[in-house]
C-alpha cells in the first residue's frame, strides 16, 4: 500500500531532475558520456526549477504580468513606451542563462551536443512555461547564427546570446503576420537596403518575448520575388550600437489564454536597422531551420508538462482522503493514474527521440545508422513533426486530467492545475499547429523525400529486438508497422489524396513510432531484470494500437457531402 510519505504532495519544492527516474534512465542508456558530463549541473536545475523558479512563476502569472507603458508625445512627437517585467521573472529569465539552458554547447571544450539545453528545457517547462518560450527561442537564434549566419554576423552577436555569466541577450523568432500565421511565404515587411545594413519597415503580429535583445525577422527586399523565394532573413537588436533604441515600436501586449508572464507584443517596424544573416532564396530556409529547432523544444515542453500533470495528480491522490480512504487506493484512479504515465513515458521518449536526432545530424553520428547526412536531415525533421504533434496533444490532455484529479480545487489558481491547464495550449499552436506538422510529414514521406523507408526502418528495427515476453505487442506493433507501410504505399501512389490523410497519418505514425521506443527502452531494461517498463509498453500498445481505424481509399460519406453537412442541408 502506497503511504502518503512515499509521494510528495506537490511538485513545488522538490528536485525535478532528481525525482524523476524515467529521464535519468533514458539518458543513461541513450547518452552516458553526456549525463556523466552534466549530471551534477541538471541536478542543480532541477533544484532551482522546483523551488524559486515555480514560486517565480506562479507569482508572476498570478500579479504581476508584464505591462506597456505608452510614453506621451516629447519635443519631436511621440515617444517610445516601454515593457515593465516583474523583477523576479527579470532575475530568473537571466538565471536560466547563466545555468547554461543556452550557451552549454557553445563554450570551450563543449562537446557540441545541444541535449542539456534541452533537457533543461524539459525541466524549465514543468515550473515555467513563460521563461520555457524566450529559452528556446534564444536557442534557435543562436543555432541559427552559429550554423548560418556570415562571419561578421556571428562572431558580432552569437557571443551576447550564448554568454553564461548573468548578462545574456535573449532571443525571438519574428515571423507572424497580421493576415497568416504559418504561412510565412506571404509576408509583407519590407528590407530596404542602408550603407551600413538594412532597414525593416513592417508589422510583425505575434512577436513573442517582446522584450527580447535580438531576433531573427523575415522580409522581403524591394524587387525579390513573390512568396517564400523572395525572402530574406535578418537580424534585428533591440538597441544600436550607441545604446539607442532600434527603430520599432510596440502596439499593444496581447492578452492571452497562458503564458501570461510573457509578454507578447504586436511591434511595428519603422525602418528598424537589420542585419542580413541570409538573402533571398535562403531566408525562409533559415527561419525554417530556427523553427525547427523550437519544435524540438516543443516537444519536450509537452512532455515536461505532462510530467508536471503527472507528479500533481499522483500527488493529491496519495495525500487526499475520501470515503474512508486516500483516493489513489481507488481503481479508476489507478488506472488514469497509469494512463497518465504510460502517456508520459511515451512523450519523454519520443521528445529526445528527436533531440538525439539533432545532436546526431549535429555532430555526424546520424542516429538513422546510415552515413547520409540527407537522411539523417529527414529523420530528424520526420521524428520532430510526429513529436511536437503528439507531445502537445497528449499534454492538453493530461493537464486537463489532473484539472480533473485534483477536483474544485485544481480548478483555482490557489492550484498548479489551473496554470498547467492554461498554460499547455500554447504547445498546440507555437511552431505550427497539428495540420502543419501533418504537411511537413507528408512532404517527407509522400513527395520525394525517402522518409517513409527510413520510418519504416526504424521501427522495424525495434519490432526484430522483441524477446516472447512482448507477448501481445509484438503483433500489435508488427500491426501498426504494416498498417503504416500499407498507408504510406497507398499515398506513393496516389499522392493526391495525400491532404485528405495527413491527420490520420500523423495520428498512425505517431503512435506506432511511440510504441517502437517504449519497446526499445523495454528490451534494455529486460537485460538488466527488469520487466516495469515492458508492462509500460503492453499497456501502451493494448490502449493506443488496438484502436486505429485503418486509412480507407474511398473518401468517407460524411466528408464527401462536406459542405451540405456543414450547412445543415439535407442530403438525399
Amino acid at each position: 500500500m502506497i503511504e502518503p510519505d512515499e509521494v510528495p504532495p506537490t511538485a513545488r519544492g522538490t528536485n525535478l531532475y532528481i525525482a524523476d527516474i524515467n529521464l535519468q534512465r533514458l539518458l543513461e542508456r541513450r547518452a552516458p558520456e553526456e549525463l556523466r558530463r552534466h549530471e551534477d549541473r541538471l541536478a542543480d536545475f532541477g533544484a532551482w526549477a522546483g523551488g524559486p523558479l515555480d514560486e517565480q512563476a506562479e507569482y508572476t502569472d498570478r500579479h504581476a504580468n508584464p505591462q506597456y507603458v505608452p510614453q506621451p508625445y516629447g519635443p519631436n512627437g511621440p515617444q517610445p513606451g516601454h515593457i515593465v517585467f516583474n523583477p523576479r521573472y527579470v532575475e530568473c529569465h537571466a538565471e536560466a542563462y547563466a545555468r547554461g539552458a543556452v550557451g552549454l554547447p557553445y563554450q570551450k571544450g563543449a562537446s557540441g551536443r545541444h541535449l542539456a539545453c534541452f533537457t533543461m528545457g524539459y525541466l524549465l517547462s514543468q515550473a515555467d512555461v513563460s521563461i520555457h518560450c524566450p529559452v528556446t527561442m534564444t536557442g534557435a537564434v543562436a543555432h541559427v547564427l552559429h550554423t548560418v549566419a556570415p562571419k561578421e554576423v556571428r562572431e558580432r552577436f552569437l557571443p551576447q546570446l550564448t554568454r553564461m555569466d548573468g548578462q545574456a541577450l535573449s532571443g525571438g523568432t519574428w515571423a507572424t503576420e497580421l493576415h497568416g500565421g504559418s504561412d510565412v511565404g506571404t509576408t509583407t515587411t519590407r528590407a530596404v537596403k542602408t550603407d551600413q545594413a538594412w532597414a525593416l519597415h513592417g508589422l510583425k503580429w505575434f512577436t513573442s518575448n517582446a522584450g527580447s535583445g535580438l531576433a531573427l525577422a523575415t522580409a522581403r527586399p524591394d524587387g525579390a520575388p513573390t512568396g517564400g523565394k523572395g525572402l530574406g532573413c535578418y537580424l534585428v537588436p533591440s538597441h544600436l550600437e550607441g545604446g539607442e533604441p532600434n527603430a520599432y515600436s510596440v502596439r499593444r501586449l496581447k492578452e492571452k489564454v497562458g503564458t501570461r508572464g510573457l509578454a507578447t507584443a504586436e511591434l511595428d517596424l519603422n525602418g528598424a536597422t537589420a542585419f542580413e544573416v541570409a538573402g533571398p532564396g535562403e531566408g525562409l530556409k533559415v527561419m525554417m531551420a530556427a523553427l525547427e529547432y523550437s519544435r524540438i523544444h516543443n516537444a519536450v515542453a509537452s512532455a515536461g508538462l505532462l510530467r508536471r500533470a503527472f507528479v500533481e495528480s499522483l500527488g493529491w491522490s496519495a495525500h487526499r482522503a475520501a470515503f474512508g480512504q486516500t483516493v489513489i487506493h481507488y481503481p479508476m484512479v489507478q488506472d488514469q493514474l497509469l494512463d497518465m504515465q504510460m502517456e508520459l513515458e511515451a512523450a519523454v521518449a519520443l521528445s529526445f527521440e528527436s533531440v538525439f536526432a539533432f545532436d546526431a545530424l549535429a555532430t555526424g553520428a546520424l542516429a538513422t545508422g546510415d552515413s547520409d547526412p540527407e537522411q539523417g536531415g529527414d529523420w530528424l525533421r520526420l521524428v520532430t513533426a510526429l513529436a511536437k504533434y503528439r507531445t502537445a496533444d497528449q499534454a492538453v490532455k493530461a493537464c486537463r486530467t489532473a484539472v480533473e484529479m485534483v477536483g474544485g480545487n485544481g480548478y483555482t489558481e490557489e492550484f498548479p492545475t489551473a496554470r498547467l491547464y492554461r498554460d499547455c495550449l500554447v504547445t498546440a499552436v507555437w511552431e505550427g499547429p497539428a495540420n502543419i506538422q501533418a504537411l511537413e510529414l507528408l512532404r517527407l514521406v509522400a513527395g520525394k523525400r525517402p522518409g517513409d523507408q527510413i520510418f519504416l526502418g526504424r521501427v522495424g528495427a525495434a519490432l526484430s529486438d522483441l524477446p516472447p515476453q512482448a507477448g501481445d505487442t509484438a503483433d500489435l506493433l508488427e500491426g501498426a508497422l504494416e498498417e503504416c507501410r500499407a498507408a504510406l504505399s497507398h499515398l506513393r501512389r496516389n499522392p493526391d489524396q495525400a491532404p485528405r490523410h495527413g491527420r490520420r497519418l500523423l495520428d498512425l505514425l505517431s503512435d506506432t513510432l511511440a510504441t517502437a521506443l517504449l519497446c526499445e527502452e523495454a528490451v534494455a531494461d529486460l537485460k538488466l531484470g527488469d520487466s516495469r517498463k515492458m508492462l509500460v509498453a503492453n499497456r501502451f500498445a493494448a490502449r493506443v494500437l488496438a484502436h486505429h481505424n485503418p486509412i480507407a481509399t474511398e473518401m468517407e460519406p460524411a466528408l464527401a457531402a462536406f459542405e451540405d453537412v456543414i450547412l445543415y442541408q439535407p442530403v438525399g
